[in-house]
């Protein structure tokens, strides 16, 4: 009986360390995200525009 109960306690650290880790990553993309200014967000969708468009002119 002492195994298995190790074994769930082991697995539920590990689970704890995996949404730990994933709220980090995700709180790390969120910074970065916020860190871009209006202008720099609108010229990055430009180029994906620009980039978009010429993707699917090159297919027809």
């Amino acid at each position: 009986m002492r195994r298995r109960t190790r074994w769930w306690k082991v697995l539920g650290l590990a689970g704890l360390a995996g949404v730990a880790a994933s709220g980090v990553v995700i709180a790390r993309a969120e910074r970065r995200r916020r860190a871009y200014t209006p202008d720099e967000i609108r010229a990055r969708l430009r180029d994906r525009h620009a980039e978009a468009t010429a993707t699917a002119a090159d297919r027809f």
